[in-house]
């Protein structure tokens, strides 16, 4: 008998053993939320779903987009519902916050710094110190659960406050460019445990119309006193606090027991019972632990689908999730939650702004999670149908904000290259047309092509319209994008006219040297005169010009942000961004050998800006000039100079996961050229890496050799056989297979007879 029991106990430990080493590993535990929340790239640090439409927060700094300061000098305000991730310019969303506080409902001024701040995947904790209230946050996709802990015998009170919100000016102004501006507000007492309501915002960065955010919140013991408040005045026991133009908020008092505290927070932009409703529907208990474990699971089955090698260093596992992490947060699936027409297909807004996210968000949603991206596209086409153009800096449900391109027609292409079905091509096309010869008229920043009546008659956009460097050459990639989809379904009418019209970038192309290397982009006027100079704004009556050369950075010195030749960049990035024509490029710069040094001096000479998408594909095009080693040169000191897993990792705003999505992409050694099939190759920082597709097949990179010495790619075979190319076809990946990677410690040959696609390569 004590021999079979001791059989048996060796049999269960083996199995646990086995079940140890083929479990798959929390992919979760490697994502930092906090990797650039200090410096420069303005991530969103509280928990979230992928996609998720609720993002609850701490919010200490109104002038933050994510409503974070690491500064721990900066009191807590409060806790809002909404918030966007890694975006630059002014703030949007920080709506209905809520503070939990200890005292008599005696002021609506209740604010904390912070200590013990916890921050993981899914989690936020705080304690307020000022009352030594612990502050606990997980979330559904639509409902955020709150835990609060108070101090022994301290009283427990709760503010929600719908006149809280980011990006406020401190003087109130109508006016106020990129600030919100409170619109109204209502709040309700509906039982001794329910509240209700809604506040209504307008403007932020895209400017937009306003929106209104309902709530419901829910708590899980009565509160025993209450007290709402009108325009800073409080009303005790008075339950409702209509909307009249002011705001509104509520104090709630729970006596001092020592029972911690719940709130459930459901949010709806539709009314305050579909709010209720997101709540009972997500979160139909009050475990909080379960929520938790419940958002972790949702994470994981997106990461799950990218595995890479168990032996990687814990920072570069960290690194390469937290991207996929910040790709994921937006755009945000509001499927089900349009208040502007019905709700029966998918719908996404935080479009925040596709300009960023085109590049490579994009693309790495495509590439993990296909479906979604069709949904996505889909979405954008419905906004189309419903409000007249596609997306391109969209949030709040309105359109806003266009910084160069009609960037949704790279989205759509490169959805169309890549296969994916379900998407109504013809209707994207329409919609693809709309933009390239409809002028939008009225505020040309919000939708569609400003400057486009100079784009179609000239053939390029003149000095009468800001931005015309980079819109002309954005304009000038869309409609190769255009051309792609209208020759793919048989229009071939419009695919002529608009392949002759991916030339147009040429119009703006001048035979001039600076730094060495010659031809650049620069200004010209509606009479085809090249401009020399660029007048800045009047000072004391007085008009100055300053030298235009392709180094010159007009904003904001000279003209306003948005007003220069060129949007965030100058000449030298700009000039090298014709996607869909390298090959042209490297002609019209003078050859192979011109283009190297240019290009060598773009780096060398700090002429580039790894903080900012318009030179995200400038370190892969030594691919075109056969020399994939250099890329692989440039990214890798790109990433090693810049990226690390520290709070101030991201060296840039990290534009909805568009920095983030840059670096998950060439961490495993690919990266895609946006509105194209095929995605280039590079070192990769992992040894093996295996992408689980949505569709059951495998495809797996693996680096042979693979030491740091060895950071040469010497020869590659893709599922057994020799792959001279250093680029790789999408569908290479779809259908399965391997790509094995032979590394050395010098540069080969490996790449240079086929350089990757260009327009004037092929007979198109």
């Amino acid at each position: 008998m004590m021999r079979k029991q001791l059989q048996a106990k060796i049999v269960l430990l083996f199995c646990a053993l086995c079940w140890a080493f083929t479990a798959p590993a929390q992919l979760h535990r490697y994502v930092d939320p906090l990797i650039g929340s200090e410096g420069l790239g303005n991530v969103f640090i509280g928990p979230s779903c992928p996609y998720g439409m609720v993002k609850p927060g701490p919010d200490n700094d109104v002038a933050s987009n994510s409503g974070y300061a690491a500064d721990p000098a900066k009191p807590i305000y409060g806790f809002s519902q909404l918030h966007v991730s890694g975006t630059g310019g002014g703030p949007k969303y920080g709506n209905v916050s809520v503070m939990p506080f200890s005292g008599d409902l005696e002021s609506i001024e209740q604010e904390s710094v912070k200590s013990d701040e916890q921050v993981e995947l899914g989690y936020y904790s705080v304690v307020l110190q000022k009352w030594g209230i612990q502050t606990e946050i997980t979330t559904s996709d639509r409902a955020a659960f709150y835990h609060f802990a108070y101090q022994p015998e301290k009283a427990k009170a709760i503010k929600i406050d719908l006149g809280k919100f980011l990006g406020e000016p401190a003087i109130a102004n109508p006016d106020a460019r990129e600030a919100q501006q409170f619109v109204g507000s209502e709040i309700e007492i509906v039982s001794e445990t329910e509240v209700r309501g809604y506040t209504r915002i307008r403007g932020g960065w895209n400017n937009g119309s306003a929106y209104t955010v309902y709530f419901s919140a829910v708590f899980d013991q009565p509160f025993t006193g209450f007290a709402t408040w009108k325009n800073g005045e409080l009303f005790p026991g008075q339950k409702m606090q209509i909307d009249s133009g002011e705001k509104t908020g509520a104090l709630l008092s729970f006596g001092s027991s020592s029972d911690d505290l719940q709130l459930k927070i459901g949010i709806s932009f539709l009314s305050p019972m579909k709010a209720r409703a997101n709540i009972d529907n997500e979160i139909p208990h009050w475990n909080f632990n379960q929520t938790l474990d419940e958002n972790r699971e949702k994470w994981e089955s997106n990461f799950a689908r990218v595995e890479v090698d168990p032996d990687a260093s814990d920072e570069l596992k960290t690194m390469f999730y937290t991207g996929l992490y910040h790709t994921m947060l937006m755009p945000v699936d509001r499927t089900g939650e349009n208040p502007n027409w019905e709700n029966k297909g998918p719908y996404y807004d935080d479009f925040y702004a596709i300009w960023d996210t085109y590049r490579s968000s994009s693309p790495l949603i495509t590439l993990l999670t296909p479906s979604r991206q069709i949904d996505i596209v889909n979405a954008m086409l419905q906004i189309y149908k419903r409000d007249g153009y596609l997306p391109e800096a969209r949030s709040g449900n309105c359109n806003g904000r266009t910084q160069g391109g009609s960037n949704a027609e790279v989205v759509i292409a490169d959805a169309f290259v890549k296969g994916l079905q379900g998407i109504n091509y013809k209707l994207a096309l329409e919609a693809m047309l709309k933009d390239a010869t409809v002028p939008p008229g009225g505020n040309e920043e919000k939708e569609g092509r400003g400057g486009l009546t100079d784009y179609n008659r000239l053939g390029y956009v003149s000095t009468n319209f800001v931005r015309a460097g980079n819109r002309t050459l954005e304009y000038a990639y869309d409609d190769y994008c255009l051309a792609i989809v209208a020759r793919g379904i048989k229009r071939k009418g419009e695919y002529w006219r608009f392949i002759a019209q991916a030339d147009n970038w040429q119009n703006l192309w001048r035979d001039i040297e600076d730094h060495g290397s010659r031809g650049f982009i620069m200004p010209k006027d509606a009479r085809g005169n090249w401009v020399d100079s660029i007048q800045c704004d009047a000072s004391n009556g007085r008009i100055s010009y300053i030298p235009y050369t392709p180094v010159a950075q007009d904003w904001p010195i000279c003209v306003c942000w948005w007003c220069g030749f060129f949007y965030e960049a100058s000449s030298w990035e700009y000039s090298l961004s014709v996607p869909h024509d390298v090959a042209k490029l490297v002609e019209k710069s003078g050859g192979k050998e011109a283009f190297r040094k240019r290009l060598d001096t773009l780096f060398d000479k700090k002429l580039y800006n790894v903080a900012n998408e318009p030179s995200f594909l400038s370190p892969n095009l030594y691919h075109w000039i056969g020399r994939a080693d250099l890329s692989n040169e440039r990214i890798h000191q790109i990433i090693d100079e810049n990226f690390n897993s520290s709070r101030s990792g991201i060296p840039g705003n990290d534009d909805s996961g568009a920095m983030s999505s840059w670096l998950a992409f060439h961490l495993i050694g690919l990266y895609p050229n946006a509105g194209q099939s095929y995605y280039l190759i590079n070192a990769p920082y992992f040894e093996k890496t295996v992408i689980h597709q949505e569709n059951g097949n495998d495809f797996v990179i693996q680096a042979k050799n693979f030491n740091p010495k060895n950071k040469y790619i010497q020869s590659a075979k893709l599922n057994g056989n020799d792959f001279p190319k250093a680029w790789l076809e999408h569908n290479d990946i779809v259908v399965g297979g391997t790509l094995i990677l032979e590394m050395g410690p010098a540069p080969s040959s490996w790449g240079a007879a086929l350089p990757p696609p260009s327009k004037s390569d092929q007979e198109l």
